[in-house]
């Protein structure tokens, strides 16, 4: 069926999420792999996306690691350099599906107050038609709760949905429950994929 909703992941789909990337660029590759595996600093973002509060995690887990406090802070303090660049193909395409009138949501893993400090940089993160973010629910992807939330959200039955996400796990967890899905690797695939399924020309979709 032509889905009646479209469904964006934010890290990696609409916003560059490149925690790695950023620490090599601070500290160098070699300290960061040393850093990231003395301490599991995505275990820590999960917290965060689950609901507990930015800073309050960031700064209580940097406590733990003397050897690496100043560095394990900054995953709050210029976290808005781990999320960047805005991916301006994807953007345009939110945009012009809102164009045409087809319903857009986010679903996404994603902090209370860190959401927040991003929609201050990126205005269109307020500019969803629903959203759908981890931190306010309690739960993370790819727990099936959060997809169900999303369909009792907006009353419209799996199948009506179009997700894409940059996580094969995540993808896994929408088709499970009968979603229509797209795995996220590029703006272009994901453009195409809107053309096929009725959403967009291949003008509109450039």
């Amino acid at each position: 069926m032509t889905p009646q909703a479209v469904v964006f992941d934010i890290g990696n789909v609409l916003i560059e999420w490149q925690p790695e990337r950023f620490y090599d660029s601070v500290i160098g590759p070699d300290r960061r792999r040393a850093m990231f595996d003395a301490v599991d600093l995505h275990g820590m973002n999960d917290r965060v996306d689950s609901g507990e509060n930015f800073r309050d995690t960031i700064y209580a887990t940097a406590e733990e690691y003397a050897d690496w406090r100043d560095e394990i802070r900054l995953w709050h303090d210029r976290w808005i350099e781990m999320a960047a660049p805005v991916i301006d193909h994807s953007l345009r395409l939110m945009k012009a599906l809102q164009a045409r009138g087809v319903p857009v949501f986010s679903l996404t893993n994603f902090g209370i107050q860190s959401y927040d400090h991003a929609a201050t940089h990126y205005p269109f993160l307020r500019e969803f038609d629903r959203d759908f973010i981890s931190g306010h629910l309690g739960m993370i992807k790819p727990a099936p709760s959060i997809y169900k939330a999303v369909e009792q959200g907006s009353g419209l039955p799996p199948e009506a949905l179009l997700f894409t996400d940059d996580r094969a796990d995540n993808i896994a967890a929408a088709a499970a429950r009968g979603w229509q899905t797209h795995h996220f690797t590029g703006p272009q695939g994901w453009a195409d994929r809107l053309v096929h399924a009725g959403l967009l020309s291949r003008e509109e979709a450039a």
